[in-house]
């Protein structure tokens, strides 16, 4: 497994960051830590989570997902300072109107419950989940400014954050010298492009912030189980990749990434995450996991290496004006 910096910072990440949406939810706990266990014996140092992972199913109130890596690091299978532990704040832990957003309120809140579910006294990198428009970017940045200074959080990121609304903070914290963020979560892959490319990818470059995309297979599109004569199977995420991806261009993409996989013995989700990587900007790609067989296929992305011309060809499956 490769290294990268994260953006600027002395930091180093796997190129694999193991996305932990699915614990707790599609993944149980067992399954849960096989897996994480797996990917620390494969190389991977990041694990990224949420504090409202996965709220969204059945009897889970949020929370889930960082109880069982907690529970997991507790256990000891792993030293904790082999990682780089990263989550998130901004989504409903509550019911009550302070309860979510990132004000200074209820960021010190959510810190002090996301290291207990985790059982950590430090949070590796705490990231904005999305922006709050309801507080100003003045208060969500000194009050994690305290946290760095506090020792409870060591680095700062932004997740589906638009260029201006980066650019503005990064401003802010300057002006202001507060912490600034040293990283962005963007929804990035082959045949979701423009919205990274088009103004964050630049600056982001420009400023040094390390790039973690998520999404890479594009909910699962890219791994080749939605084919042009494939029936589409009934359910609310394959309509949605229907509606999104399933278009001549994005068959087209899915078609070439089988052939030029073929000429490195890859899958077509491991030619995907092999592309994202061949992104410079790109420090670490996000990859979620069901089951042990699943993430030690997309796991191996990280171990494709796609010359100049597999990476031009593909960028022309997807090209965006």
């Amino acid at each position: 497994m490769e290294f990268r910096r994260l953006g600027r910072t002395g930091l180093k990440v796997s190129t694999i960051c193991l996305g932990t949406m699915q614990f707790g939810w599609s993944a149980d706990e067992a399954t849960s830590h096989a897996i994480l266990n797996r990917a620390v014996e494969l190389g991977c140092n990041f694990i990224d989570t949420a504090d409202i992972y996965s709220s969204w199913a059945e009897g889970n109130d949020g929370g889930v997902s960082e109880q069982i890596i907690g529970r997991w690091l507790a256990s000891g299978s792993v030293r904790r300072d082999s990682l780089v532990l990263a989550t998130k704040v901004r989504g409903e832990m509550g019911s009550g109107p302070n309860d979510q957003g990132l004000s200074r309120g209820h960021i010190m809140t959510a810190v002090e419950n996301s290291l207990r579910r985790l059982q950590t006294e430090t949070i590796d990198l705490y990231q904005m989940h999305w922006p709050d428009e309801e507080t100003p970017l003045d208060e969500t940045l000194s009050a994690l400014t305290d946290l760095v200074r506090a020792g409870k959080v060591r680095y700062i990121g932004c997740s589906n954050y638009p260029a201006w609304l980066l650019a503005k903070a990064l401003w802010v914290s300057d002006v202001k010298n507060l912490a600034r963020f040293d990283s962005l979560q963007p929804h990035y892959s082959l045949v979701h492009r423009a919205e990274f490319e088009r103004e964050l990818q630049p600056l982001c470059l420009d400023q040094g912030i390390g790039v973690i995309p998520y999404s890479p297979l594009a909910a699962g599109f890219l791994t080749g189980k939605y084919r042009r004569d494939t029936p589409l199977p009934e359910s609310a995420r394959a309509e949605g990749v229907r509606k999104r991806y399933m278009n001549e261009q994005g068959f087209t993409a899915v078609d070439t990434l089988e052939a030029i996989g073929q000429t490195h013995n890859a899958t077509i989700a491991q030619t995907a995450i092999a592309w994202v990587l061949a992104n410079t900007a790109v420090s670490s790609a996000i990859i979620g996991a069901n089951s042990l067989a699943q993430l030690e296929e997309t796991l191996h992305g990280a171990n494709v290496s796609l010359s100049v011309q597999d990476k031009a060809a593909l960028d022309e499956t997807t090209a965006w004006q």
